[in-house]
């Protein structure tokens, strides 16, 4: 083991990231890589999180990593450098949460009402709210706004707008039930949601078209990690950039090859699923690269200054290291 670089990688056990931790993605001769299981909402012992972790403490080498707050670390020069590679993808019209009796059923009867979300800045709240004012034409500002988390990096919110703060966030559902708030913006519902102990139905009578829509105006599926690299490690090893963005390519392609066995995932019609999308996508949703995503970090960025995140929109390009960007 003499002589190898010694990393450390935190990551969730997504389909997409099997292949680290069963061995099976090729990994170069000269590294020894421990992949550890970190999930986004896990709390660690000094009440951080991975992002946290990450960004504050340098705790890992390679980090799954909040797109948002990476777009903030960058603006305020961070030690943190970022390579093209986005392990979460969320579309936001799933994840608008309201009760089943409201009469809530499109953004724009959203205006003046309480919607909770994680922290302002967790990726997906800043995709909800720039899909809010520039896709369906409902500024975000006229809405006020309950922030379960507190937000990684700081920032001022703009002059104007309502945000509280409540914390606990898995008190949303009986808030919901009670009228407390109108709606929550959430990838995961709280425990009592998931559980059918408090009801909530998805803002949209059918999600699914809306976000199709959305994919055939924009083009592609929205981003909502990215792979940080620690700046000190990579000053001193800038190979280290493709070679940890081919690590995560030869991961998807043994995740894609999952798919050809029909019985691989527990859903009875996983492999029908699994075609239907490869169907509709005009290419793979999934697909790495800074000049395949080039649009979708620029939304990004512009969301991210709309919201106040950072003072300046600027060149995505700034985001990842030079070695990347031909990708």
């Amino acid at each position: 083991m003499a002589g190898k670089l010694k990393l450390t990688m935190a990551l969730d056990r997504y389909d997409r990231h099997f292949p680290f931790f069963d061995g099976t993605v090729p990994i170069p001769d000269d590294i020894n890589l421990e992949v550890k299981q970190v999930g986004q909402s896990v709390t660690l012992k000094d009440g951080s999180d991975r992002h946290g972790q990450m960004l504050h403490n340098e705790a890992y080498d390679i980090c799954e990593f909040s797109m948002s707050s990476f777009l903030m670390a960058k603006s305020r020069n961070m030690s943190i450098a970022g390579i093209p590679v986005f392990p979460r993808r969320l579309f936001s019209q799933s994840q608008m949460w309201v009760h089943p009796d409201s009469d809530l059923w499109h953004p724009h009867d959203l205006r003046g009402k309480k919607v909770a979300l994680s922290s302002f800045q967790t990726t997906l709240s800043l995709l909800a709210k720039g899909d809010l004012k520039f896709h369906y034409e409902v500024p975000w500002e006229e809405i006020h706004w309950i922030l379960t988390t507190k937000e990684k990096v700081d920032f001022s919110v703009k002059p104007g707008v309502k945000v509280d703060f409540i914390g606990n966030r898995q008190n949303l559902g009986i808030m919901l039930e009670k009228g407390e708030i109108d709606a929550f913006f959430l990838p995961h519902p709280p425990v009592s949601v998931m559980r059918g102990e408090t009801a909530a139905r998805r803002l949209f009578a059918d999600c699914q078209s809306e976000e199709k829509s959305y994919y055939e105006k924009h083009g592609d599926f929205p981003i909502m990690h990215i792979i940080a690299i620690r700046q000190s490690l990579l000053d001193k090893e800038p190979w280290l950039a493709k070679v940890v963005m081919k690590m995560f390519d030869d991961a998807r392609e043994i995740t894609a090859s999952y798919y050809e066995d029909p019985n691989w995932s527990c859903m009875a019609w996983g492999r029908h699923y699994y075609e239907q999308e490869r169907a509709f996508f005009s290419s793979d949703p999934w697909q790495n690269g800074y000049q395949r995503n080039f649009n979708n970090i620029e939304r990004f960025i512009r969301y991210s200054h709309d919201q106040a995140m950072i003072d300046a929109p600027y060149p995505p390009e700034v985001l990842f290291t030079p070695e990347t960007l031909d990708t």
